[in-house]
């Protein structure tokens, strides 16, 4: 589990085709700290290191993964950034939101603009996805949790703050990008409890 929060960001060392995708990724971590087999969040996609050595880590990336995350949208090219967390454990200050790394879809950025000091970005979620996204809702994008400010159809807005933009790789956000989404777990079994009620009629 995680909670949105971005710890470092990473860069894509080397990337190979081997059945699955094999990915090497530098970060500042302290690997002797890292576990052969923890999870780490990469763009908020949980990923099991493989290997690893002083400033990085490998993952592999299976074909289901690729085809449901932004990692096969856009690839990952070396030298790409990322936003990084290792997981929760327990003890840990919650500063977001839970999170668990199991990317439900891919969201398009359709649109930003300054407002203040802040950016507002303007996201295109998947239609069966959409229904789960509310105002003043969390959701996790590109692993960092950002809360909802306004829903029109499938279409939902965020601000970033500039601490956000310089920790994060959202300072490098352009419209057009493809970014992971992962709903918030609660609003997913709200609508489940909804639909049950619906169907047995109470």
């Amino acid at each position: 589990m995680f909670t949105g929060i971005i710890t470092s960001i990473g860069t894509v060392l080397a990337v190979e085709m081997r059945g699955d995708m094999r990915a090497r990724i530098g970060c500042d971590y302290d690997m002797g700290t890292v576990d052969m087999g923890a999870s780490i969040a990469c763009d908020g996609v949980c990923l099991t290191v493989v290997d690893k050595g002083q400033g990085w880590f490998t993952v592999d990336i299976s074909a289901e993964t690729l085809s449901k995350t932004n990692i096969g949208a856009n690839g990952w090219a070396v030298g790409k950034r990322l936003n990084l967390e290792r997981a929760l454990r327990v003890g840990d200050e919650l500063g977001g939101h839970i999170v668990s790394g199991h990317v439900d879809g891919v969201a398009q950025v359709v649109g930003l603009r300054n407002e203040g000091d802040s950016l507002r970005l303007t996201f295109e979620a998947p239609e069966a996805l959409a229904r789960f996204i509310a105002p003043k809702g969390s959701v996790a994008l590109n692993g960092t949790s950002l809360t909802v400010n306004e829903v029109a159809g499938n279409r939902f807005g965020i601000n970033l703050i500039p601490h956000t933009r310089q920790v994060t790789t959202w300072g490098e956000v352009e419209a057009g990008d493809a970014v992971n989404l992962e709903i918030d777990t609660l609003a997913r079994y709200v609508a489940r409890l909804a639909e049950a009620s619906v169907v047995s009629g109470t």
